[in-house]
C-alpha cells in the first residue's frame, strides 16, 4: 500500500482529465483478511463454499495492514474507492458492514460491486469507467486487473504478465495470494 500511495500521488498530481478519480480494489485477501475462515477449512478439512456465507455474515474479517490507511488517504485526495469482488451479491450488506466496521471509505451500495451473473469483473470495471478514470487497481488475483487473465492456462497467463510487466507496481498493485485463486485452476488447463 505504500507503493500504491506513491503511485497515487504521481497520478493525481499529473492528472489532466475531467472525470472523477477512482481506485478499484478486490475485497478478499486484498482489503479484508479471511485467515480465520481459511484456518477453519484446514482444521475441518473443508473447502469453499463451506462456511463462507456464515463467515461473511459475521463481518469479523480484519483489514489487511495498510489498506484502510491507504484508502482513506486516497479519499483525502479526492479519489473514490470501488470494491469489485466476486463475493456473491447476497453478501452485499454483510460486506458493507464488515468494511464499515474496519473504517474503509466509500463502503456503501454505490461503491461495492459484487458478483451477480458473471464472474468477469471487466463488466463492473467498465461501469465504473463510465464516470471515473481509474488510477490504480489492487488485487490478489490477476483477474482483478484484466479479464484476459481469466480461464487461461499458466503459460498464457505468464506470457500476458510479461507483456504487461510495466503495469505491475505502477497501475496494478498485486498482493500475492499463495492460498487460492485462479492460478490453481490454471495449473490444470
Amino acid at each position: 500500500y505504500q507503493i500504491g500511495q506513491l503511485r497515487l500521488d504521481e497520478k493525481v498530481s499529473s492528472y489532466t482529465g475531467d472525470k472523477k478519480l477512482a481506485v478499484v480494489v478486490d475485497i478478499d485477501e486484498t482489503v479484508l483478511d479471511n485467515s480465520p475462515h481459511a484456518a477453519r477449512s484446514i482444521i475441518e478439512n473443508t473447502d469453499y463454499p463451506m462456511y463462507w456465507d456464515e463467515w461473511c455474515y459475521k463481518a469479523e474479517a480484519l483489514a489487511i495492514p495498510g489498506s484502510v490507511e491507504f484508502l482513506n488517504y486516497a479519499a483525502s485526495q479526492g479519489v473514490e474507492t470501488f470494491y469489485i469482488s466476486n463475493r456473491k451479491d447476497h453478501l452485499t450488506e454483510a460486506s458493507m458492514k464488515n468494511l464499515q466496521l474496519r473504517g474503509f471509505p466509500f463502503a456503501d451500495e454505490e461503491h461495492i460491486m459484487l458478483r451477480t451473473d458473471s464472474r468477469d469483473k471487466e463488466i463492473r470495471r467498465n461501469k465504473v469507467r463510465e464516470n471515473y478514470d481509474i488510477l490504480l487497481y489492487f488485487g490478489d488475483n490477476l483477474g482483478d486487473f484484466l479479464s484476459e487473465f481469466d480461464d487461461q492456462d499458466n503459460k498464457t497467463r505468464n506470457d500476458l504478465v510479461e507483456k504487461l510487466a510495466a503495469h505491475f507496481g505502477n497501475q496494478f498493485i498485486m498482493l500475492p495470494n499463495p492460498t487460492y485463486g485462479a492460478w490453481l485452476h490454471a495449473m490444470t488447463l
